[in-house]
C-alpha cells in the first residue's frame, strides 16, 4: 500500500501564479524565476517522492514576496491528501525568531549583544564569561542537552513526556563544556533555551506573548502559533516515524512504523517558542529575516552577515564543533549557505527547509514526511528536505547553493 501511494503521488492542491499581462518595464520585478522553471520543479518533486520514500511533500516558491508556485504531493495520513494549508511544527525556525527578538530588544535599547549572561541568569555556570551573542551564534560552549542520555533516550522511551525549560537548562549546563566560551563554534539547543529565559526578563513578558508582539504581528504571520501542549490546529500534516526502534528493542525485520504527529515537542526549544506553522508563514518568516524587515541595518548585518567565516575548528570529543566557511556559516539563528539565508528542522519523522536569496528576492520552502522505506533497519533516516531544497534552489538560481558543509 505504501509503495502504491508513493508511486501514485496523489496531488491534493496546487497554486501557480498567473502570468502578468502587464508589459515589461521598470516596475516589473527583476530576476523573477520564469514560469518555464515550473516543470523542472515538478520533476524534482516527483523524483523526490520516489527517491526519498516520501509520504507527503509540500513545496512553495515565492518571488518578491508573491507566490509563484505552491503544491502538495502525497498523503497526510491514509486516505487524506496533503494540502499546502496544513500545519506542521517549525522546529529550529524558533531559533531564527528568538535571535530576531533579541536583536529587536537591542534596537529598542533594552539589551546589548555583549551583555554578560550573568546580568540576567547569574546562577548558571560560566555566566560571567558568556555573552548574549555567544548564545545566539553558538559559541558559548554549553553542551547540547539533546544528545545527553537523559534526553536522547528519554524522548524515545516516552515521546509524550513534557520537558520543562529548567530541566533542559540543568541538563545542558551540568555537563562538561564543549569548549571555553568564545573559543570555538558548536551547535547546541541549550543556548536557545537559555536565551528564551533571558528574553522574558528583557522584554518583561512571557516568551509566547513577546513572540506574538514582536515577531508574529510585524511579520504578518497568520498561521503560526505557539503552544505549551502537543496541539496542532487543523488541518494537520501528519508525520510517522520508526526512530524509536532501537530504544524499544524492536528486532530488525519487524515492521515498526508509528504516528509521531502529536509527540510532545517540549524538548526541542525554549518554552513559549515551541510552534506550529504552515508553508506560507515559513516562507514569509524567512523573507522578513532575509530582508531585515523588523531590524535596524546594524542588527540585520549582525543576524545574516557571514561574520564568523574562518572561525571555529573541529576537535576531538566535539561532534558539534566545526570551522565556519563561506559555503556554510552561522549567523544569529540562521544558517548561511553561500548567499542563501536558511533554516531547517528535522525531528519526529518530519523535515523542512527554507531559504531566501536576497539578490533575487527568491524564496524556496519544502516540507517532508516519510514512508516506512525511508527508515533503515535501526530506524534512522535523513532529512531529505535539505537535499531537495538545494536541488530546487539551484534549478531556480543556478550554482547559488554550495555543497552542504559540514
Amino acid at each position: 500500500m505504501h509503495k502504491l501511494a508513493a508511486l501514485a503521488i496523489l496531488t491534493s492542491a496546487v497554486t501557480v501564479a498567473a502570468p502578468s499581462r502587464a508589459a515589461p518595464g521598470p516596475s516589473a520585478p527583476p530576476n523573477r524565476p520564469p514560469s518555464s522553471k515550473i516543470p523542472a520543479i515538478e520533476r524534482i518533486a516527483r523524483d523526490a517522492m520516489k527517491r526519498y520514500h516520501l509520504r507527503a511533500f509540500v513545496v512553495q516558491v515565492r518571488s518578491h514576496g508573491l507566490n509563484v508556485y505552491t503544491k502538495a504531493f502525497g498523503d497526510s495520513m491514509y486516505g487524506v491528501r496533503a494540502t499546502p494549508q496544513m500545519h506542521f511544527r517549525n522546529g529550529a525556525m524558533a531559533f531564527t525568531e528568538l535571535s530576531t527578538l533579541l536583536l529587536e530588544m537591542v534596537d529598542h535599547g533594552k539589551a546589548r549583544l555583549d551583555d554578560k549572561l550573568s546580568r540576567y541568569v547569574p546562577n548558571l555556570p560560566h555566566a560571567n564569561e558568556i555573552t548574549l551573542k555567544n548564545l545566539a551564534n553558538m559559541t558559548s560552549g554549553y553542551a547540547d542537552y539533546v544528545y545527553q542520555p537523559e534526553v536522547l533516550h528519554g524522548v524515545n522511551q516516552n515521546p509524550f513526556r513534557h520537558w520543562t525549560g529548567d530541566e533542559l537548562i540543568r541538563i545542558g549546563t551540568s555537563k562538561p563544556m564543549m569548549f571555553a566560551p568564545g573559543t570555538n563554534w558548536g551547535y547546541s539547543h541549550t543556548n536557545y533555551v537559555i536565551l528564551g529565559r533571558v528574553l522574558e526578563k528583557i522584554s518583561g513578558m512571557p516568551l509566547d506573548a513577546a513572540m506574538r508582539r514582536y515577531i508574529f504581528g510585524p511579520m504578518g504571520l497568520r498561521a503560526t502559533f505557539g503552544f505549551s501542549t502537543p496541539q496542532i490546529p487543523e488541518p494537520v500534516l501528519h508525520a510517522y516515524s520508526s526512530e524509536r526502534r532501537a530504544d524499544l528493542g524492536v528486532k530488525r525485520g519487524v515492521l515498526f512504523y508509528e504516528e509521531s504527529t502529536f509527540w510532545d515537542p517540549s524538548w526541542t526549544t525554549a518554552p513559549g517558542a515551541v510552534q506550529v506553522t504552515d508553508i506560507t508563514d515559513m516562507s514569509k518568516t524567512m523573507e522578513s529575516v532575509g530582508n531585515g524587515t523588523v531590524l535596524s541595518k546594524r542588527s540585520f548585518a549582525e543576524q545574516v552577515g557571514p561574520n564568523v567565516v574562518g572561525f571555529g575548528h573541529s576537535m576531538r570529543g566535539c561532534a558539534a564543533c566545526h570551522r565556519m566557511t563561506k559555503s556554510f556559516n552561522y549567523g544569529l539563528g540562521v544558517v548561511n549557505l553561500g548567499p542563501w539565508v536558511t533554516q531547517t528542522k528535522n525531528f519526529a519523522g518530519s523535515g523542512a527547509s527554507v531559504g531566501y536569496l536576497r539578490a533575487m528576492k527568491l524564496t524556496v520552502t519544502v516540507v517532508t514526511t516519510y514512508l516506512p522505506a525511508a527508515f533503515d533497519v535501526d530506524g534512522n533516516y535523513t532529512n531529505a528536505s535539505e537535499a531537495i531544497f538545494s536541488d530546487m534552489a539551484n534549478t531556480l538560481a543556478p550554482n547559488t547553493v554550495p555543497k552542504r558543509s559540514p
